[in-house]
């Protein structure tokens, strides 16, 4: 059984998590980051953070939901990547996201929501602040043949108290370990949701975007 280490990921260089200004009328949010143009629409848009470790689905999980042609920054993963970047077991993918991916959901006539992908490789980390900014939870994808490599997401939103669920993304129709397990090898809190999801069924993906919404909402009214 693979334990979670005590000790937080090192920082990799990445820069302290920047704040938002509160005189700034475009920096301030009200609950759940609804900003003030969107709320005087009766709209509330809410910025969702997909992250995970290298191929554990972020990319496909944006695009079964998105109800717009998602942006995506994939490219291709050459030679000069040998030594860099860490592919692990996935030795069959042969693109890696280097920016983001970005999607739009609907979640109801009052609630949109705003997904942004983050990229999977360590030398990307240092783009993971911006794309958290103002974001009020996250979803964090997990291949539970390499828990290892969700460590860092798990860590990064548990530092910064940013209300997250913990999806397990069936690989091949099926999990290598049950979500008890995970969260007894990941030190996951209780309060934390660990579901089992599909990224390529959309029914799947939503269900779990709803989970992460009643999270933080539940959050913000303690």
């Amino acid at each position: 059984m693979i334990s979670r280490p005590s000790e937080l990921r090192p920082e990799s260089g990445r820069p302290p998590l920047d704040r938002p200004d509160p005189t700034n009328r475009l920096d301030r949010d009200d609950e759940l980051g609804q900003r003030p143009v969107l709320a005087a629409s009766g709209v509330k848009a809410l910025k969702i953070v997909v992250a995970g470790g290298f191929a554990a689905g972020k990319t496909t999980f944006v695009d079964s939901i998105s109800e717009i042609t998602p942006l995506t920054t994939e490219a291709p993963m050459t030679e000069r990547s040998v030594g860099i970047d860490d592919v692990g077991q996935v030795t069959s993918k042969t693109t890696t996201t280097v920016a983001m991916d970005f999607g739009r959901m609907t979640l109801s006539p009052t609630t949109m929501l705003y997904l942004f992908g983050t990229p999977g490789q360590d030398r990307f980390w240092f783009m993971w602040d911006e794309l958290a900014k103002g974001a009020v939870g996250a979803v964090v994808l997990a291949d539970t043949r390499r828990l290892g490599d969700c460590f860092g997401a798990l860590d990064y939103f548990d530092q910064r108290g940013l209300p997250y669920v913990v999806g397990l993304n069936r690989f091949d129709g099926e999990l290598a370990h049950h979500p008890d397990e995970v969260r007894d090898a990941l030190s996951i809190p209780p309060a934390i949701p660990v579901i089992d999801i599909d990224a390529r069924d959309r029914a799947s993906v939503k269900g779990s975007l709803v989970q992460l919404v009643r999270l933080a909402i539940e959050r913000k009214r303690r």
